[in-house]
């Protein structure tokens, strides 16, 4: 009766602790911030575990060469949204997670958690070129 007590105790730790360590690394950020350019990659890969992987391009100054910023997305919704804002400028929030064993939770240790679409692109101190709005997709003429 002792011995049996005490595997499924040794059982629960084993499934348990690592789950625990799992939520806690998940919901917990080490990090958390906004960084702002043009999405120019973002693709949905993995074997297994398929996750929304991305490059942001970090302009600081017109001419200055981009610096790349890479991230991971788990919400489908965000996902959505910057597909949808591809080819303008966004600021992304972003979770920086640290402790999460392995590349199945993405490859990157930052989370997008919200985008904002960049109305103005500002070009110098109070100068600003406005983006052009997106244009509605065409809809398809119905047969007779």
């Amino acid at each position: 009766m002792l011995k049996t007590r005490a595997f499924w105790i040794v059982l629960a730790l084993l499934v348990g602790l690592p789950l625990l360590y799992f939520w806690a690394a998940l919901s917990w950020s080490y990090s958390e911030g906004e960084r702002a350019g043009w999405v120019q990659k973002f693709s949905k890969k993995g074997w297994i575990c398929k996750t929304w992987e991305g490059e942001l391009a970090l302009v600081s100054m017109p001419g200055a060469a981009p610096e790349k910023f890479e991230f991971s997305v788990h919400d489908e919704a965000v996902a959505a949204r910057i597909t949808e804002a591809m080819g303008r400028r966004v600021a992304l929030h972003y979770e920086q997670k640290k402790g999460l064993p392995g590349s199945c939770f993405g490859d990157t240790r930052y989370f997008i958690t919200d985008v904002k679409v960049a109305d103005q692109i500002p070009l110098a101190p109070g100068v600003a070129v406005p983006q052009p709005a997106p244009q509605p997709a065409p809809v398809p003429a119905s047969a007779p």
